[in-house]
């Protein structure tokens, strides 16, 4: 019963992948000013391809993302550090020169067991009984404009 009901969450999301999706409050400027820089970003999610691909494209994001990794990329997910591994190869920097951002634990456990460094975020898909603090990520951000701060400072884009 569980799987059949996943297949069928699948299929509605697939029906309305971006319905509604907007990026976050400020991310859209972090983005434009890491690419001026010449500073690779990308992404890795547990969603399958079919649906990250349309995502990405609606949203803007999909030529501009150095990588894209799904669900589906590789035989394992988050928190398994291998998709973070083959971003890092992928977009051409070092799993320890790697700033990984997540909104889960998952994320977190696999951003550390890659060697990167990682920032919990308190925002986007977490729930109230999520508890960013305990996540043991090496900074936790409130919202975008924190979580610019630290990645601004921390390539060197801002002194």
């Amino acid at each position: 019963m569980t799987k059949q009901l996943h297949q069928e969450y699948l299929e509605r999301y697939e029906d309305a992948v971006c319905v509604d999706s907007t990026l976050f409050p400020e991310l859209g400027d972090l983005l434009d000013e890491l690419d001026a820089a010449g500073r690779p970003w990308g992404i890795v999610t547990n969603k399958p391809e079919r649906m990250t691909e349309p995502l990405l494209a609606d949203l803007g994001l999909g030529s501009r993302a150095a990588c894209s990794i799904s669900g589906d990329t590789l035989p394992q997910r988050k928190p398994d550090p291998a998709p973070l591994l083959l971003a890092s190869q992928q977009i051409g920097v070092a799993a320890q020169k790697t700033v990984y951002v997540g909104d889960s634990v998952r994320d977190i456990q696999a951003g550390r067991a890659a060697g990167m460094f990682t920032i919990a975020a308190t925002y986007g898909y977490i729930t109230a009984e999520d508890d960013p603090q305990s996540w043991q990520a090496d900074l936790v951000a409130a919202d975008t404009g924190e979580l610019t701060n630290y990645l601004l400072k921390g390539v060197n884009l801002d002194s």
